[in-house]
């Protein structure tokens, strides 16, 4: 199946694709770059913004704006057609060092938000990562701790399991957990897929409308579909060396698109682009935020 570019982006980190149905159109972030994007699927046209902080992750809320995971903690996006975005901070987070940021994010099915933090160095292989349930007029409820870069988080279409991995060298699994749905906590924490007999490290993910768990390898140009008993399926390649997060969308849900990191050290022109695959199944529409 040949991936297809859909924006030539060149985003420094390009993660957290979500597809929007009432608009025909899919939005990702660049990290380091405070990006917010927008593709619309039907004119092509792209619209950006920018935030003030680096944009690790998002979600969309029920009022049609965005809650995001940023350095410093949980944050309401308004963006505006005059380019303008409009930031204010919902919940700080205490990170135990400075050098950190929010991560990997995503909402359960009940429309609790989840990131986890990393160190920005990752050459430091520092596990002072933790990962974060956020919920509306709370504060941010430390859930699990000691990852050194968090990702791979997902939920079952019954959200009774929950999927994250730690894509570190150092790390490379993917664990999943029991889901308390009333309560949202995890539980019985057991190795879902040791990535180490795979290719390439485990970094964004989706789940799809039968359970399975795509899961970007980064450094491999692949994304892996895994089924719930964690046999892999099926591989499918970008032409990308360092894909870095997937999302089911399209009119649909029939296309799945893969944010990817500019890696300029490899001479590959379309690095740091966003594109669509078909992968022969259909995904789950993602919950919106309860703000």
């Amino acid at each position: 199946m040949s991936a297809e570019l859909i924006v030539d982006a060149r985003n420094a980190v390009g993660e957290c694709p979500v597809w929007v149905p009432e608009e025909n159109a899919l939005y990702w972030v660049d990290i380091p770059n405070g990006g917010l994007q927008r593709w619309d699927a039907s004119t092509g046209y792209l619209s950006a913004w920018k935030a003030p902080q680096m944009l690790a992750c998002i979600a969309r809320t029920q009022a049609g704006n965005w809650v995001a995971g940023m350095e410093t903690g949980f944050f309401e996006l308004t963006p505006h057609n005059d380019g303008s975005l409009d930031t204010r901070l919902l919940a700080g987070v205490e990170h135990p060092r400075p050098d950190m940021r929010l991560n990997d994010g995503r909402c359960d099915r009940q429309g609790r938000f989840w990131a986890g933090s990393m160190v920005l160095n990752m050459g430091l292989n520092a596990a002072e990562g933790t990962l974060y349930r956020y919920a509306s007029g709370t504060a941010p409820c430390a859930q699990l701790d000691g990852f050194i870069t968090l990702n791979g988080l997902a939920f079952s279409p019954d959200g009774r399991t929950m999927y994250a991995s730690d894509s570190h060298p150092l790390v490379q699994q993917i664990w999943a957990f029991d889901y308390d749905i009333d309560t949202g906590t995890p539980s019985n924490r057991r190795v879902f897929v040791d990535m180490h007999g795979f290719l390439g490290r485990p970094d964004g993910a989706a789940v799809d409308a039968d359970g399975c768990y795509w899961i970007c390898a980064n450094d491999a140009g692949l994304v892996h579909r895994f089924t719930p008993d964690g046999r892999l399926d099926q591989s499918l390649t970008v032409p990308i060396k360092k894909p870095t997060m997937c999302a089911f969308g399209g009119s649909r849900l029939d296309t799945l698109y893969v944010t990817s990191i500019r890696d300029d050290a490899s001479e590959q022109s379309l690095s740091g682009g966003v594109f669509a695959l078909n992968p022969g199944v259909k995904g789950l529409a993602e919950p919106h935020f309860i703000l």
